[in-house]
């Protein structure tokens, strides 16, 4: 048995040694993932005082709150932030002193963008509210949509994205992606009054622009035509560019890094779209052809033939 267990820890040693990018041996801990969720949860209590707290907001002590949250967030950030950008080659105390004065720098400025992230934040609530009917208080909107969710965390890493800081921008949307199924990358670009309804299966890749008043729904992909080229793309523009009142309805995808959706364009559902659609346009996939016949026990049946065109 002992023979055994020496032969199993072997074997996974050798492993270590022969796949060594995902193996971090003798050096410090690069991040905290559950430290940095947690730090995204306090930053939308921030945003959203009152809705998420564990007791009653009481209007006298908001200040003394809001104060004690962004100590929170402005000592974790920055320690997180510092272990990133401080993981250089000199790993070395100066290195390390300049790395924690630069983290702090960038948190500062972040928490100096609460105000504008709030701002985005309330158009998007009120377009939730405008656009669905389902929706009987703005409450409602703010506590249960997975959809306000994806995108209050997203509007708080792209925030982080613009400031240069790496990793901790796609930890954040990750997260929101693993609890909602929208997939956002934080180096998107999404004008205000944005809805997502349903949400489920969204795809935004990171080289998206988005104009104001977009809804999109469920299943809907932004993304790019290929990416077989890997690294050598980083930095392309590889995904569409979606004009101002555009609405873009369920399982469409937009493709191409050179597509462009005009403004007050319509999107139907399962439309595959790899070219530029002019202002105005109605773009639809043909609705099925339904026949139906008389079954053999006397109830109708129904079969359908598909035929996609756009």
């Amino acid at each position: 048995m002992k023979q055994n267990a020496e032969k199993i820890v072997g074997s996974i040693l050798e492993s270590y040694n022969k796949h060594e990018k995902t193996c971090r041996r003798d050096e410090d801990n690069m991040i905290n993932r559950e430290l940095l969720i947690e730090v995204t949860e306090e930053i939308r209590r921030l945003l959203f005082p009152g809705f998420f707290e564990g007791a009653k907001l009481r209007g006298e002590y908001v200040k003394y709150l809001v104060g004690q949250r962004l100590e929170f967030i402005q000592y974790n950030l920055s320690k997180q932030i510092a272990r990133i950008i401080g993981d250089c080659e000199k790993n070395n105390e100066d290195c390390r002193c300049e790395a924690r004065a630069h983290a702090e720098e960038i948190v500062y400025e972040f928490l100096d963008r609460i105000p504008y992230i709030r701002d985005c934040l309330a158009t998007d609530v009120e377009a939730a509210y405008a656009g669905d009917p389902a929706a009987y208080s703005t409450d409602e909107i703010i506590f249960s949509y997975p959809g306000l969710f994806a995108i209050t965390v997203y509007r708080i890493a792209h925030e982080l994205w613009k400031l240069d800081v790496p990793m901790i921008p796609r930890i954040m949307t990750e997260h929101a992606h693993s609890v909602t199924g929208i997939d956002i990358h934080p180096g998107a670009t999404i004008g205000h009054h944005f809805f997502i309804d349903h949400g489920t299966g969204i795809v935004i890749g990171e080289t998206t622009v988005i104009g104001n008043n977009v809804k999109i729904y469920q299943g809907v992909t932004l993304g790019a035509l290929s990416t077989r080229k890997g690294q050598q793309l980083q930095g392309v523009k590889r995904h569409p560019t979606i004009g101002d009142d555009v609405t873009i309805y369920s399982s469409a995808s937009i493709l191409g890094g050179d597509t462009v959706i005009g403004n007050g364009v319509t999107v139907g559902g399962n439309a595959f779209i790899v070219s530029s659609v002019s202002d105005g346009m109605k773009v639809s996939v043909k609705n099925p052809e339904l026949q139906f016949s008389q079954g053999s026990s006397g109830e109708l049946s129904q079969a359908e033939f598909w035929t996609w065109e756009i």
